[in-house]
Parts: structure tokens; sequence; C-alpha cells
């Protein structure tokens, strides 16, 4: 999930002093993303289709800041020898080399879309009261 506020013209600065007048910090929404990154990580891990359980395993969550926005990735480092990463293959399917396909499961979007719905409640909850 990425949040990121651009525009082409004018800038935020009304927005960003509404704010901090609300009192909430980065280092609050930070404190946010990293306990729901934390529970995406162990969503994404429960729903990822067991073989080995390499790419269940290899879950991970990034907090990236800039001066203008916070972002919240979720990572997967399994991957195969070319560097695909194996959780978009079994998301989305592939081709086995002897020349059939193995169909996609979304498996993703129904662990992951509740985690953005808490993120977005917490985060409001944390700028508005």
């Amino acid at each position: 999930m990425r949040v990121k506020l651009s525009n082409k013209s004018g800038n935020w600065d009304k927005t960003e002093k509404w704010l901090k007048k609300q009192g909430s910090s980065t280092k609050d929404i930070v404190k946010i993303l990293q306990e729901y990154g934390r529970k995406g990580v162990a969503a994404l891990s429960s729903a990822t289709p067991v073989d080995t359980g390499e790419t269940a395993s290899s879950w991970d969550y990034v907090i990236e800041q800039d001066d203008r926005y916070l972002s919240l990735k979720f990572v997967n480092n399994n991957k195969t020898s070319t560097g695909i990463p194996i959780a978009i293959l079994i998301q989305y399917g592939h081709g086995n080399g002897r020349g059939a396909y193995i169909r996609g499961r979304d498996y993703i979007n129904p662990a992951i879309q509740p985690i953005f719905d808490e993120i977005e409640e917490a985060v409001r909850k944390e700028i508005v009261e």
C-alpha cells in the first residue's frame, strides 16, 4: 500500500498545517504502519499456498519515508533463479516449462484487503482524534 500526496500546482501547506494541528506525528503513523506491517506479513504468510513453505515464510514489509509521504510495502523475497518472485507466479499463474499453464490463485488480495482497511481506519483515527 502506498499513500502519496502529489499535486502539479499549488502546495499542501494548509493540509500539512492542519495535520500538525491535530497533534499526530510521523512517528505515531510509523508505529501504526509497523503494527499493520507485522499483521500483513502474518496474513500473507498464512494465506500463501504451501509446497515447501519457503514462499510463505519469505514475506516481509518495508516502510519508506520521504518528506511528503510514508509508504508501507509488502515484499516476498523468494524468487526463481531468474529473479521472478514466486509469490507473483502463484498469484497470476505461469507456464511450467513443459508447455502446460499453471493457473494463478488470488490469495494476496483477500489476505491483505482487511489489513488495508484496518490501516485506513487506524490512521484516520490518529489524524482526526
